[in-house]
């Protein structure tokens, strides 16, 4: 038994992407290590039904924000059985005039699926070439691994959408926070985007940045 034991903590340690074809599956263990591929796993003995399901997703996200849009995520380690599977979820609350801006995810490609309302959604090529769409209630678009992206509520009324990733972790940058919610000099965001001075503390003013 000790042997096992010894043999199974050793597999935890392995990427849970490469265990999941070897394993029915990798329940995240958020008290063991993390590498870049996922989270190591749990103990068989200690998974319950509960690992495999996730409520999150059931209640509206608050919009009283600047963006006026919410994103409740169903990743892992907060959705532990999705660890390994090469899946997750996210619920995007928008309000009117409400956006998802210009972001980012590195680690997966996205799927959307409207809900209610109405979404104007697109992505950026690598080409720069442009895609955009006005989706509308039962309407879905795929957004590739890595290329900018957004959600825009151009009904109006609120709109709903779901999404899924082909990660349990597909990781988020939004453009607008990483250029002007942090402390990167001024100067040197105004060398690399072209803004004026008065226009680069504005949008830091607006998002928290500094310097």
């Amino acid at each position: 038994m000790k042997m096992i034991i010894h043999i199974f903590f050793i597999l935890s340690l392995v990427s849970p992407i490469s265990l999941a074809s070897v394993l029915d599956f990798c329940v995240a263990d958020t008290k063991g290590p993390q590498n870049p591929s996922g989270y190591s796993c749990k103990n068989p003995d200690q998974v319950t039904e509960n690992d495999f399901a996730f409520s999150g997703l059931a209640k509206a996200g608050n919009t009283s924000n600047i963006i006026k849009a919410a994103v409740t995520a169903a990743f892992a380690p907060a959705f532990a059985g999705l660890n390994g599977l090469d899946v997750s979820l996210a619920r995007l609350d928008l309000a009117g005039g409400g956006v998802i801006p210009l972001h980012t995810h590195p680690g997966a490609s996205e799927v959307l699926v409207v809900i209610q309302g109405t979404i104007r959604a697109g992505f950026i090529s690598s080409a720069n070439k442009v895609y955009l769409k006005t989706l509308s209630r039962g309407d879905s678009m795929v957004f590739p691994q890595g290329l900018l992206h957004f959600q825009l509520n151009s009904g109006k009324g609120p709109a709903l959408a779901f999404v899924a990733f082909g990660s349990s972790s597909p990781g988020l940058q939004i453009l607008p926070f990483a250029l002007f919610a942090n402390d990167l000099p001024s100067e040197l965001v105004e060398a690399t985007t072209f803004l004026s001075d008065e226009e680069v503390k504005k949008l830091k003013g607006l998002l928290g940045g500094t310097n």
